[in-house]
């Protein structure tokens, strides 16, 4: 049987369950601000991953506008802020 740190068996234990998504969740949650900035991040309701996909929830039109436009920028800056593919898609609700 090999050796692994404490850190290294959380990280299999995680993405070998169903907590992976609930941990990106609270993580996106974090990033998000410094990602998109204090503006946005203050007019986004609600921002989840289910999937790949980033869903973002806004009632400020010209916010939904413009993050339409950003989206191939926001799965960008969201996949180097994790350095790894976590986000394939965005959704604007």
């Amino acid at each position: 049987m090999g050796e692994y740190s404490i850190g290294d068996a959380l990280k299999n234990m995680i993405n070998k369950s169903n907590l992976r998504n609930g941990v990106r969740a609270v993580q996106i949650e974090e990033v998000w601000e410094t990602v998109m900035g204090k503006t946005i991040a203050k007019y986004t309701e609600k921002i989840k991953i289910i999937n790949q996909t980033l869903f973002i929830s806004t009632n400020v039109g010209a916010l939904k506008s413009e993050l339409m436009y950003q989206k191939p920028q926001i799965i960008k800056r969201i996949n180097e802020a994790f350095g790894e593919n976590v986000i394939s898609q965005v959704v604007v609700e």
